[in-house]
């Protein structure tokens, strides 16, 4: 093709790929308020690109405009960025993002890593940086090649004038129309003003944080006061990973944690142990088990990552160091935990911490959740429990009914777990985690079965472990994500301040989670008689609901020796 014909189809090039740079500047930077409302319209004017093209459009110098424009790209696709960060933690954990949590992305990527398999999530990250840096480059290059047009056409600064004036007219006319949906748009400068808007917000609760954590009525008192009745008994605090309030009345799910929990009360009953049950109010929702663990230790609520270290960084007395100094061994048996926790020693004071390399398992990996409950138990009856021993108080994390809730693993007879090569054949024999994720009711079963699961893996334990001194509060961390619990379940009585801000609830999500205390002992419960809690290990409706920071002194006030 040469001369006419060949100018023509290069002029219709070059006009598909001005317009695919309009394109790019009208649909990227809307995107982030599309993102965070989860709304579909397009057919907004962005602000941000009217700006950044006027600017261009007269700066003389060519290595300013370059600047100028990298800056536009970087600054819109940050919004993005931001944006799809939000929602993401919307609707996984019912709160907004704030920046300051960024180190939990990388537990996030562990997550999805345990799920999907680490190859395919470290592909997934790099694509995200792929397109993170594409939409960098594609809207600094659109933004340089309209803002040349404009230079250049008067039918371009004509048709650049004519949006200016459509999108100060659209801004004008939507308050007093009250339309929700207007044409003109500054939703990236609306993103990244609403994360600078919760950082500051998440400063400012630091300051509240600190003032609860130095308010602390028993930081005085004698250890062996506060927990003198318990002298000589084992004392166990039990963590199920996502047992929420959902596991006992969600549609599907409830029916099969409910059989485990009647067969596992007439069990118990048989073996001498009586049950009382309430409900407790999370800090977290959908993940983030640490705020949960810590809020109930220190008594100080814990919803956002900033509280989290402000707290493990403190001498706040927690219900682990209350044990050490009253001479009970405390132990954290936390088979999650790959690396060393920092926390345990120089915060929670645990005299011994085992964790995935230290119980000896020798069995297949199960998800995230690599090590059995039962062999979880198995392990530390055998190793914390058997034979003459001092008085233990241990943190026990149950993790099997840890998302992705798949592959899953079966009971075994009690004296056949050994070194968990028993499991060797289970793995096989359930779904994996990406065939279960295809379907929402199936992930819904699927977690059912997992809080099944571990529940049981608790009976076997209590019917296996000849204690008449043991002590054991069992309870949920928080609720399961909103593919299982719903994206609006039902709010509970006693849910913290649902208001934005750091902590940034997104709606009325229940944050209830089930708790049970469990022992032989009738002057246990004689103790915490007046808490009010149901008999049995199914809390009702009338069952009290405590807020989770309620729990250490209303524990220390229980078994006060002075009582």
């Amino acid at each position: 093709m040469s001369g006419p014909a060949a100018g023509a189809a290069g002029r219709r090039a070059r006009r598909l790929v001005t317009a695919f740079a309009i394109v790019l500047l009208i649909v990227l930077p809307v995107l982030p308020g599309i993102i965070g409302s989860g709304g579909t319209a397009m057919l907004r004017i962005p602000v941000e690109s009217l700006v950044v093209v006027l600017v261009l459009a007269i700066v003389p110098w060519a290595w300013l405009r370059r600047a100028l424009a990298a800056a536009f790209g970087l600054f819109v696709t940050l919004a993005l960025v931001l944006a799809g960060i939000d929602r993401g933690y919307e609707a996984a954990l019912g709160i907004h993002f704030v920046p300051l949590d960024w180190p939990q992305l990388a537990d996030a990527h562990g997550v999805v890593s345990d799920a999907i398999g680490p190859p395919l999530a470290n592909l997934l990250v790099a694509v995200v940086v792929l397109v993170v840096l594409a939409c960098i480059g594609g809207l600094a290059w659109a933004a340089l090649r309209v803002a040349r047009l404009v230079r250049r056409s008067a039918d371009g600064r004509a048709v650049l004038a004519g949006a200016v004036a459509v999108w100060v007219a659209a801004a004008v006319v939507a308050p007093p129309l009250r339309m929700t949906d207007p044409v003109a748009a500054a939703a990236s400068v609306g993103s990244v003003g609403t994360a600078v808007a919760r950082t500051v917000s998440a400063l400012q609760e630091q300051a509240a944080v600190a003032r609860d954590i130095a308010d602390d009525a028993y930081a005085d008192v004698p250890a062996d006061d506060l927990l003198g009745a318990l002298h000589g008994k084992d004392v166990l605090i039990v963590f199920v990973e996502s047992y929420g309030r959902v596991a006992l009345e969600g549609d599907g799910i409830a029916d099969g944690v409910r059989a485990v929990l009647a067969d596992g009360e007439a069990a118990l009953a048989a073996g001498g142990y009586a049950t009382r049950s309430a409900w407790l109010t999370s800090p977290t929702y959908g993940g983030r088990s640490w705020l949960a663990h810590s809020t109930l230790q220190s008594g100080v609520w814990v919803d956002a990552q900033t509280a989290y270290e402000q707290v493990v960084t403190s001498d706040r007395l927690t219900l682990t160091r209350a044990f050490a100094e009253a001479g009970w061994r405390t132990v954290a048996d936390v088979p999650s935990n790959t690396r060393t926790w920092e926390e345990g020693t120089s915060f929670y004071g645990y005299d011994t911490q085992l964790d995935a390399g230290d119980v000896g398992y020798r069995g297949p990996r199960f998800g995230y959740a690599r090590i059995p409950d039962q062999y979880t138990l198995k392990h530390f009856a055998d190793t914390q429990l058997a034979g003459d021993h001092d008085p233990v108080m241990a943190e026990i994390d149950l993790v099997s009914s840890h998302t992705p809730w798949a592959p899953l693993p079966q009971l075994v007879p009690w004296d056949e777990i050994g070194d968990g090569s028993v499991y060797d054949a289970q793995p096989a024999q359930s779904r994996t985690a990406s065939a279960v994720w295809q379907n929402p009711r199936t992930v819904q079963r699927y977690y059912g079965m997992s809080v099944q699961y571990s529940l049981g893996a608790l009976v076997s334990f209590l019917q296996n472990v000849d204690d008449p001194d043991l002590v054991v509060l069992v309870l949920g961390d928080h609720q399961p994500a909103a593919i299982v619990s719903g994206e609006v379940p039902t709010a509970s009585p006693l849910a913290a301040d649902a208001s934005s801000g750091a902590s940034g609830r997104v709606g009325p999500a229940s944050h209830d989670v089930p708790a049970t205390v469990i022992a032989r002992d009738p002057a246990v419960f004689a103790a915490i008689a007046d808490w009010g809690w149901q008999d049995g290990l199914l809390p009702g409706d009338a069952a009290p609901v405590w807020r989770m920071d309620e729990v250490r002194d209303r524990f220390f006030a229980a078994f006060d020796a002075a009582r």
